[in-house]
């Protein structure tokens, strides 16, 4: 359990709620600038942007019981919560929820049921690899898989990372 931050201009583009704007697209901002929104506005854009969350979580098969996500545009951050079925599952979950434009924190509510050891979080800078990475956490840049291996299926290639992208780091075997 635990806040955990992340890159808020980095992720995957999950709000389009109501322009083409990064301001327009953070679930908070106002529908229309003339106006600013009413408390039921920025609840239905919360809800809205934390079923777009929910939804990009189950598209990804991790296997959570209970899976609840809330979004809070005016401080970014995202509550989830349920029972993951280990601990490299509920890693995940937390990183679908904080690899999203628009989210800065992650607020883990989340249950293990089969506890182990947790993994390191890393984000992503400009000009790293996997092999570099592997190299910095692990000593050896030929670890590189298992690195790829812990972020499936968010990851769907060795070469497909982005700078404020956090990536888990699982223990060495």
């Amino acid at each position: 359990m635990g806040l955990l931050s992340f890159v808020k201009e980095a992720g995957q583009k999950l709000f389009n709620l109501g322009g083409n704007d990064a301001k327009a697209a953070t679930p908070a901002a106002a529908p229309s600038p003339a106006a600013p929104p009413t408390q039921a506005e920025v609840a239905a854009l919360n809800d809205t942007a934390a079923n777009a969350i929910l939804t990009y979580i189950k598209t990804q098969n991790l296997p959570v019981e209970n899976l609840q996500v809330k979004f809070d545009g005016a401080s970014a951050t995202a509550t989830v919560s349920g029972q993951a079925k280990d601990q490299a599952t509920k890693e995940k979950v937390v990183l679908c929820c904080g690899n999203i434009h628009s989210v800065e924190h992650v607020d883990d509510q989340m249950t293990v049921a089969t506890p182990a050891p947790e993994a390191k979080y890393y984000t992503v800078v400009s000009g790293d690899t996997l092999s570099k990475i592997s190299k910095q956490m692990y000593g050896d840049a030929n670890k590189y898989n298992a690195i790829f291996e812990a972020n499936k299926p968010m990851l769907t290639s060795p070469d497909k990372i982005y700078p404020g992208q956090m990536l888990r780091i699982p223990p060495q075997a």
